[in-house]
C-alpha cells in the first residue's frame, strides 16, 4: 500500500468513526427525547390525586343513574333503560346509565356528587353510609317484602349438599362489597374457623350475579353465593337456570338492596326523585316500568331495616 493510499485510508476511517460518533450522539439525543416523551405520557400510579369530594361532573342539563353490577351491564341494560326513560321525561331532560365494574367504584361517583341517584347493594349501602358518601332514598318492594337473602347455589348434579361440602372446589364471589356474594359466605367460613384461601380450591369474582349463576351452570365453578332476588328472577325469564343449579344454603333475610342519592345532592332534587320513585306504581307506563324491574312498587324504609 502506497503512502497516499494509507494517507487517504486513514482519513476515510477517521471521517467514518467520526459519522459514527456524531451518528451515537444524535441518537442518544434523540432516545433521550423519546425517553423522555415516554415519561410524560406515563400515568403514574403514585403520584394520583384523590378528587375532592362533591366535586361533579360539569353535564348538570342530564339526569345521570347509576346502577350498580348486581347484573351484568347487559341485563342491567335491559331491566333499568325503560325506569331510566320515564324518570328522565318525567324531570324534562336526557337520563343517562352510568354502569361501573365494581360496587367500589360506583360508592365513589356516589361520593363525588357524579351521579344523581344510585342502585346498589346492601353491602355497598352499609360501607357508603359509614363514609357518609350517600342517603337512602327509597327501597324496593318484592312480593310485598323489603328484605332478600343469600342463595348458596351449585351445579344440579353436584353432589353437595350444604356449604361445608365445597370445601377444595371452585367457588365464584360477586364484588367484594357484595353483601350476598362475598360478606355472607366469608361470615359463614368465619363461623367455621376457615379462611377463603384455604378452604376453597379456588375463587373467583365474577362482579355480577347473573354471571355468577352463569359460571355455575356452565361448570366454571362448583358453587357461588348469589342474591335470591336475582336467582328468583331471573329463574321466572329462563327455567334452565333451576333444571342446572339448585340451592343448598339459604341465609336469614337482610334489608333489600336501596336506591340512594349523594349526600350533597340539593333538597329540590333529591324530594322530585323520591315523588317519581314512590308514585311510579300509579300510572300505567309506570307499572310497565316496574314489571321490567321485577319491582311491586317502591316504597318508604322501615326503620331499622339495615340494622342502624
Amino acid at each position: 500500500m502506497t503512502v497516499f493510499t494509507q494517507r487517504r485510508f486513514g482519513c476515510v476511517w477517521r471521517k467514518a468513526m467520526w459519522l459514527g460518533f456524531l451518528f451515537f450522539l444524535l441518537a442518544g439525543c434523540e432516545g433521550g427525547q423519546q425517553e423522555k416523551a415516554e415519561q410524560e405520557r406515563l400515568v403514574r400510579l403514585d403520584k394520583l390525586q384523590q378528587l375532592p369530594a362533591g366535586q361533579a361532573e360539569p353535564d348538570s342539563q342530564s339526569l345521570r343513574i347509576g346502577v350498580g353490577a348486581i347484573l351484568s351491564p347487559q341485563g342491567t341494560a335491559l331491566s333499568y333503560q325503560p325506569l331510566i326513560d320515564y324518570l328522565g321525561r318525567k324531570m324534562g331532560k336526557p337520563a343517562i346509565l352510568v354502569q361501573r365494574k365494581t360496587y367500589q367504584e360506583l360508592n365513589d361517583l356516589l361520593a363525588r356528587n357524579v351521579v344523581d341517584l344510585g342502585f346498589i347493594c346492601t353491602g355497598a349501602y352499609v360501607e357508603g353510609i359509614r363514609k357518609e358518601a350517600m342517603s337512602l332514598l327509597v327501597v324496593p318492594l318484592i312480593n310485598g317484602k323489603s328484605t332478600y337473602r343469600a342463595f348458596v347455589i351449585v351445579p344440579g348434579a353436584s353432589p353437595s349438599q350444604e356449604f361445608a361440602d365445597l370445601r377444595g372446589k371452585v367457588f365464584a364471589f360477586t364484588d367484594p362489597l357484595s353483601n350476598t356474594g362475598y360478606l355472607y359466605p366469608i361470615s359463614l367460613l368465619q363461623g367455621m374457623g376457615r379462611q377463603p384461601e384455604t378452604f376453597f380450591g379456588r375463587t373467583i369474582f365474577t362482579y355480577s350475579h347473573d354471571r355468577s349463576i352463569a359460571a355455575v351452570m356452565e361448570g366454571l365453578a362448583d358453587g357461588a353465593s348469589v342474591d335470591s332476588l336475582v336467582y328468583d328472577f331471573a329463574g321466572k325469564r329462563n327455567p334452565e337456570i333451576f333444571r342446572r343449579t339448585r340451592v343448598i344454603w339459604e341465609s336469614p333475610d337482610f334489608g333489600i338492596p336501596p336506591v340512594v342519592v349523594p349526600r350533597t345532592i340539593s333538597p329540590e332534587k333529591k324530594t322530585l326523585l323520591k315523588e317519581l320513585l314512590l308514585g311510579l306504581h300509579q300510572d300505567a307506563e309506570g307499572e310497565r316500568v316496574l314489571a321490567e324491574l321485577g319491582v311491586e312498587r317502591f316504597a318508604e324504609p322501615a326503620p331499622g331495616l339495615y340494622g342502624f
